[in-house]
Protein backbone atom coordinates (compact mmCIF):
# COMPACT_ATOMS: atom_id res chain seq x y z
CA UNK A 1 0.00 0.00 0.00
CA UNK A 2 1.44 3.34 -1.12
CA UNK A 3 1.20 6.53 0.03
CA UNK A 4 -0.74 7.61 -2.66
CA UNK A 5 -3.42 4.49 -1.81
CA UNK A 6 -3.06 5.92 2.05
CA UNK A 7 -4.21 9.43 0.66
CA UNK A 8 -7.33 8.11 -1.39
CA UNK A 9 -8.66 6.42 1.78
CA UNK A 10 -8.26 8.84 3.82
CA UNK A 11 -9.42 11.36 1.65
CA UNK A 12 -12.92 9.34 0.90
CA UNK A 13 -13.12 9.57 5.31
CA UNK A 14 -12.98 12.55 5.22
CA UNK A 15 -15.23 13.58 2.70
CA UNK A 16 -17.58 10.79 4.24
CA UNK A 17 -17.15 12.25 7.50
CA UNK A 18 -17.78 15.56 5.99
CA UNK A 19 -20.77 15.04 4.66
CA UNK A 20 -22.19 13.67 8.08
CA UNK A 21 -21.57 17.32 9.83
CA UNK A 22 -23.09 19.51 7.10
CA UNK A 23 -26.00 17.67 6.95
CA UNK A 24 -26.41 16.72 11.10
CA UNK A 25 -27.33 20.78 11.47
CA UNK A 26 -30.62 20.06 9.71
CA UNK A 27 -31.77 17.89 12.06
CA UNK A 28 -34.71 18.71 14.26
CA UNK A 29 -36.97 15.72 14.43
CA UNK A 30 -37.09 11.89 14.39
CA UNK A 31 -39.06 12.36 11.05
CA UNK A 32 -35.63 14.17 10.10
CA UNK A 33 -33.69 11.78 11.12
CA UNK A 34 -34.30 8.70 9.79
CA UNK A 35 -36.46 10.09 6.62
CA UNK A 36 -34.19 12.54 5.26
CA UNK A 37 -37.52 14.63 5.64
CA UNK A 38 -39.40 12.71 3.77
CA UNK A 39 -38.24 14.46 0.47
CA UNK A 40 -34.92 12.86 -1.51
CA UNK A 41 -35.26 12.54 -4.91
CA UNK A 42 -35.94 9.15 -6.70
CA UNK A 43 -32.46 9.20 -8.12
CA UNK A 44 -30.36 9.18 -5.18
CA UNK A 45 -33.21 6.79 -3.56
CA UNK A 46 -32.21 4.36 -6.39
CA UNK A 47 -28.33 4.73 -5.97
CA UNK A 48 -28.85 4.26 -2.28
CA UNK A 49 -30.82 1.50 -2.48
CA UNK A 50 -28.50 -0.34 -4.75
CA UNK A 51 -25.21 0.43 -2.78
CA UNK A 52 -27.03 -1.03 0.02
CA UNK A 53 -27.23 -4.02 -1.29
CA UNK A 54 -24.65 -4.82 -3.02
CA UNK A 55 -22.33 -3.37 -0.17
CA UNK A 56 -19.13 -4.94 0.19
CA UNK A 57 -20.14 -8.53 -0.21
CA UNK A 58 -20.76 -7.90 -3.85
CA UNK A 59 -17.65 -6.07 -4.24
CA UNK A 60 -15.80 -9.12 -2.88
CA UNK A 61 -17.52 -12.79 -2.98
CA UNK A 62 -18.97 -12.28 -6.14
CA UNK A 63 -15.81 -12.27 -7.87
CA UNK A 64 -14.87 -15.32 -6.19
CA UNK A 65 -18.34 -17.06 -7.25
CA UNK A 66 -17.13 -16.58 -10.96
CA UNK A 67 -13.71 -17.15 -10.49
CA UNK A 68 -14.70 -20.65 -9.08
CA UNK A 69 -17.88 -21.06 -11.18
CA UNK A 70 -19.68 -19.42 -14.05
CA UNK A 71 -22.15 -16.79 -14.53
CA UNK A 72 -25.28 -18.51 -13.06
CA UNK A 73 -25.72 -16.26 -10.23
CA UNK A 74 -27.41 -13.67 -12.45
CA UNK A 75 -30.31 -16.10 -12.72
CA UNK A 76 -30.81 -15.26 -8.67
CA UNK A 77 -30.93 -11.48 -10.04
CA UNK A 78 -32.90 -12.02 -12.97
CA UNK A 79 -35.49 -12.70 -10.26
CA UNK A 80 -34.75 -9.71 -7.93
CA UNK A 81 -35.99 -7.63 -11.38
CA UNK A 82 -39.26 -9.34 -11.10
CA UNK A 83 -39.92 -9.41 -7.27
CA UNK A 84 -39.25 -5.56 -7.26
CA UNK A 85 -41.84 -5.08 -10.22
CA UNK A 86 -44.46 -6.94 -7.65
CA UNK A 87 -43.61 -5.31 -4.96
CA UNK A 88 -44.11 -1.52 -6.70
CA UNK A 89 -47.39 -3.15 -7.84
CA UNK A 90 -49.01 -4.51 -5.02
CA UNK A 91 -46.87 -3.61 -1.68
CA UNK A 92 -46.09 -0.28 -2.20
CA UNK A 93 -49.54 1.18 -2.42
CA UNK A 94 -50.09 0.22 1.02
CA UNK A 95 -47.13 2.43 2.38
CA UNK A 96 -48.87 5.84 0.66
CA UNK A 97 -52.06 5.24 1.57
CA UNK A 98 -54.26 7.97 2.08
CA UNK A 99 -51.27 10.21 0.89
CA UNK A 100 -49.81 10.51 4.09
CA UNK A 101 -46.38 9.40 4.89
CA UNK A 102 -45.60 5.96 7.10
CA UNK A 103 -42.85 5.98 9.30
CA UNK A 104 -41.31 2.25 9.03
CA UNK A 105 -42.23 -0.57 7.08
CA UNK A 106 -43.96 -2.33 10.10
CA UNK A 107 -46.65 0.98 11.05
CA UNK A 108 -49.36 -0.06 8.63
CA UNK A 109 -49.61 -3.87 10.34
CA UNK A 110 -50.80 -2.09 13.38
CA UNK A 111 -53.99 -1.20 11.41
CA UNK A 112 -54.72 -4.26 10.44
CA UNK A 113 -53.15 -6.78 13.08
CA UNK A 114 -52.92 -4.55 15.92
CA UNK A 115 -49.61 -3.07 17.60
CA UNK A 116 -48.56 -6.33 18.79
CA UNK A 117 -48.27 -7.71 15.56
CA UNK A 118 -46.27 -4.55 14.48
CA UNK A 119 -43.83 -5.11 17.63
CA UNK A 120 -43.59 -8.71 17.07
CA UNK A 121 -42.66 -8.37 13.01
CA UNK A 122 -40.27 -5.17 14.19
CA UNK A 123 -38.60 -7.79 16.44
CA UNK A 124 -38.27 -10.19 13.21
CA UNK A 125 -36.67 -7.66 11.48
CA UNK A 126 -33.82 -6.55 14.05
CA UNK A 127 -33.18 -10.10 14.30
CA UNK A 128 -32.88 -10.81 10.35
CA UNK A 129 -30.51 -7.49 10.42
CA UNK A 130 -28.74 -8.16 13.76
CA UNK A 131 -27.58 -11.76 11.96
CA UNK A 132 -27.10 -10.80 8.10
CA UNK A 133 -25.39 -7.51 8.72
CA UNK A 134 -22.69 -8.84 11.21
CA UNK A 135 -21.63 -11.16 7.91
CA UNK A 136 -21.68 -8.04 5.86
CA UNK A 137 -19.47 -6.28 8.62
CA UNK A 138 -16.85 -9.47 8.33
CA UNK A 139 -16.66 -9.33 4.62
CA UNK A 140 -15.66 -5.40 4.57
CA UNK A 141 -13.17 -6.17 6.71
CA UNK A 142 -11.27 -8.34 4.41
CA UNK A 143 -9.70 -6.81 2.35
CA UNK A 144 -8.97 -3.92 5.31
CA UNK A 145 -7.16 -6.51 7.06
CA UNK A 146 -5.02 -7.26 3.99
CA UNK A 147 -3.86 -4.23 2.74
CA UNK A 148 -3.23 -2.92 6.31
CA UNK A 149 -1.74 -5.87 8.35
CA UNK A 150 -3.79 -5.93 10.75
CA UNK A 151 -6.30 -8.93 12.07
CA UNK A 152 -9.86 -9.42 10.51
CA UNK A 153 -11.21 -8.47 13.90
CA UNK A 154 -9.30 -5.15 14.52
CA UNK A 155 -10.67 -4.25 11.03
CA UNK A 156 -13.99 -4.62 12.06
CA UNK A 157 -13.80 -2.98 15.19
CA UNK A 158 -12.04 -0.06 13.33
CA UNK A 159 -14.54 0.24 10.48
CA UNK A 160 -17.37 -0.29 12.95
CA UNK A 161 -16.50 2.55 15.40
CA UNK A 162 -15.58 4.98 12.31
CA UNK A 163 -19.22 3.73 10.87
CA UNK A 164 -20.89 4.64 13.74
CA UNK A 165 -19.36 8.24 14.45
CA UNK A 166 -20.48 9.15 10.80
CA UNK A 167 -24.31 7.47 11.14
CA UNK A 168 -24.92 8.99 14.78
CA UNK A 169 -24.19 12.52 13.72
CA UNK A 170 -25.48 12.25 9.85
CA UNK A 171 -28.80 10.69 9.72
CA UNK A 172 -30.78 8.85 6.84
CA UNK A 173 -30.05 12.11 4.81
CA UNK A 174 -26.27 11.46 4.82
CA UNK A 175 -26.43 8.30 4.54
CA UNK A 176 -28.31 8.29 0.95
CA UNK A 177 -25.60 11.09 -0.23
CA UNK A 178 -22.96 9.55 1.33
CA UNK A 179 -24.06 6.10 -0.63
CA UNK A 180 -24.12 8.42 -4.37
CA UNK A 181 -20.47 8.88 -3.85
CA UNK A 182 -19.90 5.39 -2.94
CA UNK A 183 -21.63 3.63 -4.94
CA UNK A 184 -19.38 5.87 -7.67
CA UNK A 185 -16.39 5.05 -6.13
CA UNK A 186 -16.17 1.05 -5.77
CA UNK A 187 -18.49 0.79 -9.49
CA UNK A 188 -15.39 3.07 -11.12
CA UNK A 189 -12.97 0.82 -9.08
CA UNK A 190 -14.84 -2.60 -10.29
CA UNK A 191 -14.21 -1.18 -13.93
CA UNK A 192 -10.78 -0.42 -13.85
CA UNK A 193 -10.25 -3.80 -12.39
CA UNK A 194 -11.99 -5.48 -14.96
CA UNK A 195 -10.06 -3.73 -17.49
CA UNK A 196 -6.44 -4.26 -15.51
CA UNK A 197 -7.42 -8.17 -15.15
CA UNK A 198 -8.25 -8.80 -18.99
CA UNK A 199 -4.92 -7.37 -19.60
CA UNK A 200 -3.11 -9.54 -17.43
CA UNK A 201 -4.98 -12.52 -19.36
CA UNK A 202 -4.08 -11.11 -22.74
CA UNK A 203 -6.91 -8.94 -23.62
CA UNK A 204 -10.91 -9.19 -23.57
CA UNK A 205 -10.89 -11.19 -26.49
CA UNK A 206 -8.52 -14.21 -25.18
CA UNK A 207 -10.16 -13.85 -21.70
CA UNK A 208 -13.89 -14.32 -22.69
CA UNK A 209 -12.45 -16.95 -24.95
CA UNK A 210 -10.57 -18.99 -22.05
CA UNK A 211 -13.74 -18.90 -19.97
CA UNK A 212 -16.02 -19.77 -22.93
CA UNK A 213 -14.05 -22.89 -23.28
CA UNK A 214 -13.95 -23.66 -19.75
CA UNK A 215 -18.07 -22.94 -19.46
CA UNK A 216 -17.23 -20.17 -17.55
CA UNK A 217 -19.82 -17.70 -19.30
CA UNK A 218 -22.90 -20.48 -18.79
CA UNK A 219 -25.93 -17.98 -17.89
CA UNK A 220 -28.58 -20.37 -17.42
CA UNK A 221 -29.64 -23.66 -15.97
CA UNK A 222 -32.51 -25.38 -16.74
CA UNK A 223 -32.44 -28.60 -14.67
CA UNK A 224 -35.33 -28.66 -12.26
CA UNK A 225 -33.33 -29.48 -9.20
CA UNK A 226 -33.88 -28.55 -5.71
CA UNK A 227 -30.50 -29.10 -4.39
CA UNK A 228 -28.45 -27.35 -7.20
CA UNK A 229 -27.63 -23.84 -6.39
CA UNK A 230 -28.78 -21.74 -8.94
CA UNK A 231 -31.09 -22.63 -11.55
CA UNK A 232 -33.27 -20.86 -13.55
CA UNK A 233 -36.66 -21.48 -11.39
CA UNK A 234 -34.65 -21.40 -8.79
CA UNK A 235 -33.53 -17.87 -9.63
CA UNK A 236 -36.70 -16.86 -11.06
CA UNK A 237 -38.79 -18.18 -8.02
CA UNK A 238 -36.69 -17.79 -5.63
CA UNK A 239 -34.82 -14.21 -6.46
CA UNK A 240 -37.81 -12.88 -7.22
CA UNK A 241 -39.37 -13.73 -3.28
CA UNK A 242 -36.47 -13.19 -1.93
CA UNK A 243 -36.37 -9.21 -3.26
CA UNK A 244 -39.98 -8.83 -2.68
CA UNK A 245 -39.36 -9.62 0.89
CA UNK A 246 -36.28 -7.49 1.28
CA UNK A 247 -37.58 -4.65 -1.06
CA UNK A 248 -41.21 -4.52 -0.11
CA UNK A 249 -41.23 -5.73 3.84
CA UNK A 250 -37.70 -5.03 5.42
CA UNK A 251 -37.02 -1.34 6.99
CA UNK A 252 -33.72 -1.39 5.54
CA UNK A 253 -35.08 -0.85 2.16
CA UNK A 254 -38.13 0.50 2.59
CA UNK A 255 -37.42 3.59 5.12
CA UNK A 256 -35.51 4.52 1.98
CA UNK A 257 -38.84 4.34 -0.42
CA UNK A 258 -40.50 5.66 2.08
CA UNK A 259 -37.60 8.78 1.83
CA UNK A 260 -39.12 9.92 -1.62
CA UNK A 261 -42.01 11.03 -0.07
CA UNK A 262 -44.40 9.67 -3.07
CA UNK A 263 -45.70 6.35 -4.26
CA UNK A 264 -44.42 7.32 -8.26
CA UNK A 265 -41.02 8.30 -7.02
CA UNK A 266 -40.41 5.23 -4.68
CA UNK A 267 -41.61 2.98 -7.54
CA UNK A 268 -39.17 4.38 -9.78
CA UNK A 269 -36.06 4.16 -7.63
CA UNK A 270 -37.28 0.34 -6.85
CA UNK A 271 -37.76 -0.76 -10.25
CA UNK A 272 -34.89 1.12 -11.39
CA UNK A 273 -32.21 -0.22 -8.62
CA UNK A 274 -33.38 -3.86 -10.23
CA UNK A 275 -32.04 -3.19 -13.22
CA UNK A 276 -28.86 -1.71 -12.16
CA UNK A 277 -28.38 -4.28 -9.83
CA UNK A 278 -28.19 -6.92 -12.27
CA UNK A 279 -25.55 -4.34 -14.20
CA UNK A 280 -23.77 -4.76 -11.30
CA UNK A 281 -24.15 -8.15 -10.60
CA UNK A 282 -22.53 -8.79 -14.05
CA UNK A 283 -19.52 -6.45 -13.66
CA UNK A 284 -18.20 -7.82 -10.80
CA UNK A 285 -18.45 -11.56 -11.90
CA UNK A 286 -16.85 -10.67 -15.02
CA UNK A 287 -14.47 -9.58 -12.82
CA UNK A 288 -14.14 -13.01 -11.17
CA UNK A 289 -13.85 -14.48 -14.83
CA UNK A 290 -11.29 -12.29 -15.91
CA UNK A 291 -9.20 -12.73 -12.54
CA UNK A 292 -9.28 -16.88 -13.31
CA UNK A 293 -8.39 -16.24 -17.01
CA UNK A 294 -5.38 -14.56 -16.13
CA UNK A 295 -4.16 -17.48 -13.64
CA UNK A 296 -4.86 -15.57 -10.35
CA UNK A 297 -7.32 -17.29 -8.80
CA UNK A 298 -5.35 -20.71 -7.61
CA UNK A 299 -6.92 -23.87 -6.01
CA UNK A 300 -6.59 -23.59 -2.09
CA UNK A 301 -7.35 -20.11 -1.71
CA UNK A 302 -10.79 -19.40 -0.42
CA UNK A 303 -13.11 -17.48 -2.94
CA UNK A 304 -13.87 -14.56 -0.68
CA UNK A 305 -10.27 -13.70 -0.42
CA UNK A 306 -9.58 -14.00 -4.70
CA UNK A 307 -10.57 -10.30 -5.44
CA UNK A 308 -8.99 -8.86 -2.45
CA UNK A 309 -5.74 -10.30 -3.01
CA UNK A 310 -5.51 -9.31 -6.42
CA UNK A 311 -6.30 -6.09 -5.39
CA UNK A 312 -3.11 -6.48 -3.38
CA UNK A 313 -0.73 -7.98 -5.60
CA UNK A 314 -2.03 -7.11 -8.70
CA UNK A 315 -3.51 -3.16 -9.26
CA UNK A 316 -0.99 -0.28 -9.84
CA UNK A 317 -0.65 2.53 -7.39
CA UNK A 318 -3.45 4.66 -6.73
CA UNK A 319 -6.39 2.04 -8.08
CA UNK A 320 -5.33 -0.11 -5.35
CA UNK A 321 -6.59 2.43 -3.16
CA UNK A 322 -9.57 3.30 -5.01
CA UNK A 323 -10.90 -0.06 -5.15
CA UNK A 324 -9.94 -0.49 -1.41
CA UNK A 325 -12.01 3.08 -0.60
CA UNK A 326 -14.63 1.76 -2.79
CA UNK A 327 -14.91 -1.96 -0.94
CA UNK A 328 -14.90 0.33 2.42
CA UNK A 329 -17.03 2.31 1.23
CA UNK A 330 -19.57 -0.35 -0.17
CA UNK A 331 -19.37 -1.89 3.75
CA UNK A 332 -19.34 1.58 5.39
CA UNK A 333 -22.54 1.85 3.84
CA UNK A 334 -24.73 -1.03 4.53
CA UNK A 335 -23.27 -0.81 8.01
CA UNK A 336 -25.00 2.79 8.33
CA UNK A 337 -28.38 2.05 6.90
CA UNK A 338 -28.29 -0.91 9.27
CA UNK A 339 -27.75 1.22 11.73
CA UNK A 340 -29.87 3.82 11.11
CA UNK A 341 -32.73 1.33 9.68
CA UNK A 342 -32.63 -0.64 13.11
CA UNK A 343 -32.72 2.72 15.56
CA UNK A 344 -35.67 3.83 13.18
CA UNK A 345 -37.61 0.40 13.40
CA UNK A 346 -36.41 0.25 17.56
CA UNK A 347 -37.60 3.62 18.40
CA UNK A 348 -40.67 4.36 16.28
CA UNK A 349 -41.85 0.63 16.37
CA UNK A 350 -41.05 -0.59 19.98
CA UNK A 351 -40.50 2.71 22.22
CA UNK A 352 -42.54 5.31 20.82
CA UNK A 353 -46.03 2.80 21.03
CA UNK A 354 -44.89 2.44 24.21
CA UNK A 355 -44.41 6.01 24.44
CA UNK A 356 -46.81 8.09 22.70
CA UNK A 357 -46.32 11.02 24.91
CA UNK A 358 -42.57 11.25 23.67
CA UNK A 359 -41.94 14.71 21.63
CA UNK A 360 -40.35 14.30 18.14
CA UNK A 361 -37.62 15.51 19.61
CA UNK A 362 -37.02 13.31 22.48
CA UNK A 363 -37.49 10.36 20.21
CA UNK A 364 -34.25 11.69 18.27
CA UNK A 365 -32.57 11.39 21.26
CA UNK A 366 -33.79 7.62 22.16
CA UNK A 367 -32.84 6.99 18.23
CA UNK A 368 -28.98 8.29 18.67
CA UNK A 369 -29.13 5.85 21.52
CA UNK A 370 -30.36 3.30 19.99
CA UNK A 371 -28.07 3.82 17.23
CA UNK A 372 -25.08 3.38 19.45
CA UNK A 373 -26.18 0.31 21.09
CA UNK A 374 -27.08 -1.71 17.38
CA UNK A 375 -23.51 -0.73 15.76
CA UNK A 376 -21.73 -2.23 19.18
CA UNK A 377 -24.03 -5.22 18.82
CA UNK A 378 -23.34 -5.76 15.03
CA UNK A 379 -19.62 -5.18 15.50
CA UNK A 380 -19.82 -8.48 17.84
CA UNK A 381 -21.86 -10.38 15.54
CA UNK A 382 -19.45 -10.03 13.18
CA UNK A 383 -16.36 -11.18 15.14
CA UNK A 384 -18.33 -13.99 16.17
CA UNK A 385 -19.00 -14.72 12.26
CA UNK A 386 -15.05 -14.31 11.95
CA UNK A 387 -14.73 -16.80 14.41
CA UNK A 388 -17.04 -19.60 13.07
CA UNK A 389 -17.37 -18.93 9.46
CA UNK A 390 -16.14 -21.53 6.72
CA UNK A 391 -13.51 -21.16 4.00
CA UNK A 392 -15.98 -22.98 1.18
CA UNK A 393 -19.07 -20.63 1.90
CA UNK A 394 -18.71 -17.62 0.00
CA UNK A 395 -19.84 -14.89 2.80
CA UNK A 396 -22.97 -13.18 -0.13
CA UNK A 397 -24.59 -16.56 0.34
CA UNK A 398 -23.71 -17.11 4.24
CA UNK A 399 -26.02 -13.56 4.44
CA UNK A 400 -28.43 -14.35 2.04
CA UNK A 401 -28.86 -17.93 3.84
CA UNK A 402 -29.14 -16.19 7.34
CA UNK A 403 -31.57 -13.86 5.91
CA UNK A 404 -33.57 -16.14 4.09
CA UNK A 405 -34.56 -17.45 7.87
CA UNK A 406 -36.61 -14.56 8.77
CA UNK A 407 -37.49 -13.08 5.02
CA UNK A 408 -40.19 -15.88 4.47
CA UNK A 409 -42.23 -14.46 7.64
CA UNK A 410 -41.65 -11.23 6.49
CA UNK A 411 -43.63 -12.00 3.17
CA UNK A 412 -45.99 -14.12 4.50
CA UNK A 413 -47.13 -11.52 7.12
CA UNK A 414 -48.25 -9.04 3.95
CA UNK A 415 -49.95 -11.45 1.96
CA UNK A 416 -52.11 -12.52 4.96
CA UNK A 417 -52.65 -9.15 5.82
CA UNK A 418 -53.76 -8.55 1.65
CA UNK A 419 -55.12 -11.66 1.29
CA UNK A 420 -56.71 -13.38 3.91
CA UNK A 421 -58.80 -11.35 6.00
CA UNK A 422 -59.97 -14.07 8.14
CA UNK A 423 -56.39 -13.79 9.27
CA UNK A 424 -55.90 -12.22 12.94
CA UNK A 425 -52.82 -11.27 14.76
CA UNK A 426 -52.62 -14.21 16.37
CA UNK A 427 -52.64 -16.23 13.30
CA UNK A 428 -49.52 -14.17 11.71
CA UNK A 429 -47.77 -14.66 14.67
CA UNK A 430 -48.40 -18.36 14.79
CA UNK A 431 -47.73 -18.62 10.76
CA UNK A 432 -44.28 -16.47 11.54
CA UNK A 433 -43.57 -19.06 14.71
CA UNK A 434 -43.56 -22.14 12.71
CA UNK A 435 -41.69 -20.66 9.63
CA UNK A 436 -38.92 -19.52 11.60
CA UNK A 437 -38.10 -22.26 13.45
CA UNK A 438 -38.41 -24.82 10.36
CA UNK A 439 -36.55 -22.31 8.47
CA UNK A 440 -33.65 -22.35 11.47
CA UNK A 441 -33.76 -26.55 11.18
CA UNK A 442 -33.24 -26.37 7.40
CA UNK A 443 -30.35 -23.45 7.11
CA UNK A 444 -27.74 -25.29 9.36
CA UNK A 445 -29.56 -28.59 8.55
CA UNK A 446 -25.98 -29.72 7.50
CA UNK A 447 -24.02 -28.59 10.77
CA UNK A 448 -26.72 -30.10 13.03
CA UNK A 449 -26.52 -34.04 10.66
CA UNK A 450 -22.82 -34.95 10.67
CA UNK A 451 -24.16 -37.94 9.04
CA UNK A 452 -24.61 -37.70 5.32
CA UNK A 453 -27.57 -40.27 5.14
CA UNK A 454 -30.04 -38.71 7.92
CA UNK A 455 -33.29 -37.02 7.13
CA UNK A 456 -31.61 -33.83 8.60
CA UNK A 457 -28.84 -34.00 5.79
CA UNK A 458 -31.27 -34.48 3.51
CA UNK A 459 -33.30 -31.24 4.28
CA UNK A 460 -29.43 -29.54 4.45
CA UNK A 461 -28.72 -29.68 0.60
CA UNK A 462 -31.84 -27.56 0.00
CA UNK A 463 -30.47 -24.83 -1.86
CA UNK A 464 -30.00 -21.26 -0.82
CA UNK A 465 -32.22 -19.89 -3.31
CA UNK A 466 -35.67 -21.67 -2.14
CA UNK A 467 -35.20 -20.96 1.23
CA UNK A 468 -37.81 -17.59 1.35
CA UNK A 469 -40.30 -19.65 -1.35
CA UNK A 470 -40.47 -22.33 1.59
CA UNK A 471 -40.41 -19.85 4.32
CA UNK A 472 -43.44 -18.11 3.05
CA UNK A 473 -45.35 -21.12 2.26
CA UNK A 474 -44.68 -22.05 5.38
CA UNK A 475 -46.36 -18.68 7.02
CA UNK A 476 -49.29 -18.63 4.94
CA UNK A 477 -49.90 -22.44 5.65
CA UNK A 478 -49.48 -21.38 8.98
CA UNK A 479 -51.87 -18.84 9.57
CA UNK A 480 -54.45 -20.03 7.50
CA UNK A 481 -54.94 -23.01 9.49
CA UNK A 482 -54.15 -21.05 13.00
CA UNK A 483 -57.56 -18.75 11.45
CA UNK A 484 -59.82 -21.58 11.51
CA UNK A 485 -59.20 -22.57 15.30
CA UNK A 486 -61.32 -21.15 17.56
CA UNK A 487 -61.52 -18.22 18.84
CA UNK A 488 -62.43 -17.20 22.38
CA UNK A 489 -66.09 -16.38 22.06
CA UNK A 490 -66.55 -19.46 19.98
CA UNK A 491 -66.28 -17.18 16.98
Amino acid sequence: MTALDLAIIVLYFAVTLGLGLRLSRRQRTATDYFLGAGNLPAWSVLLSVVATETSALTVISIPGIAARGDLTFLQIALGYVVGRVGVAIWLLPGYFEGGGQQLTAYARLEDRFGVTTRRAISTVFLSTRFLADGVRIFAGAIPLALVTGWSIPTAIVVMGVATLIYTLIGGLKAVVWADVIQLTIYTLGGLVALFIAWRLAGGPAQALELAREAGKLRVFDFQVNLTTTYTFLGGLVGGALLSAASHGTDQLIVQRLLATGSLPKARTALVGSGVLVLLQFLLFLMVGSAIWAAGLAPDGRPSDQIFAQFIVDHLPSGVAGLLVAGILAAAMSTLSSSINAMASSATLDLYATRRPEASPEALLRVGRWFSAAWAMALIGGALAFYATATRDTPVVVLALSIASITYGGLLGTYILAGKWPRALGRDVLAGVTVSVFTMLLVVFASRLAPDADSWLAFVGRLAWPWYVPLGTALTVVGGVVASYVPRKGGS
